[in-house]
């Protein structure tokens, strides 16, 4: 029977030991009021990191809260630029049409998906002009006669002549999804599930043509060509 009790009693004693900072933390709660334990602070700091860096949507589907038409330069003759089915129709301009976001965009370590087509027309139907540090780069999607892509400018040259000059046959009224990763060594690009885009910009001259700029920070653009994006997100690397 002593040997029992001594038992029990080394079990207690343990068990006190081990549990003593949870016990004593719940307690000090109960007598502040708290319902639960304190979350840590470092609990905070990683929920907040995780928030920081979770999608954010850059488009409601609703509205264009958030954006702006642009209307300088080859945007004055822009066609009409509506929300329709949850998506941004960019009316065809002459010569172009385009929305940019209306407020600060990131310089590196982002990365933008979103979905885009073109309704009608056979030039570009989603021109992405995006900041890349100090300097800015656009991507060309369905540009010189409809399918060539490739982004502009690389050391002064255009998507259609640089190592990143590619084809795709778009489709009419097909939606493409497109994610555009940018970071401080390189500039990738996705179509669907295809890498169209990768390339090392640290030593590289970056430039836009000036009927870009005013897409700028970050922008969506077509050129003579009806076109339209939807589900447009923003994830900080």
């Amino acid at each position: 029977m002593k040997r029992l009790l001594a038992i029990l009693v080394l079990i207690a004693v343990v068990s006190d030991t081990v549990g003593a900072q949870p016990i004593l933390r719940r307690r000090r709660c109960l007598r502040l009021g708290y319902d639960s334990v304190h979350t840590a602070p470092e609990d905070e700091r990683t929920r907040q990191a995780d928030a920081e860096h979770a999608a954010r949507s850059l488009f409601n589907g609703k509205d264009l809260s958030g954006w702006a038409v642009i209307e300088k330069y080859d945007f004055a003759a822009h066609g009409e630029i509506a929300v329709v089915d949850n998506a941004i129709i960019l009316g065809a301009g002459t010569p172009a049409s385009g929305i940019r976001v209306d407020g600060e965009f990131p310089r590196s370590d982002y990365e933008v998906t979103l979905e885009a087509k073109r309704i009608d027309g056979s030039d570009f139907f989603c021109g992405i002009t995006f900041p890349v540090g100090d300097d800015y780069l656009s991507l060309v999607l369905g540009g010189w006669g409809g399918g060539t892509t490739g982004l502009s400018n690389l050391d002064n040259m255009s998507a259609i002549e640089n190592e990143t000059t590619g084809y795709t046959e778009f489709e009419q009224n097909r939606w493409y999804r497109v994610r555009l990763r940018v970071t401080s060594e390189k500039v990738e690009v996705w179509i669907d599930k295809e890498q169209i885009v990768d390339v090392e910009h640290a030593k590289r001259k970056l430039s836009i043509w000036w009927e870009q700029e005013p897409v700028r920070p970050f922008g969506i653009a077509s050129w003579y060509t009806k076109s339209a994006v939807r589900d447009i997100q923003l994830t900080r690397l």
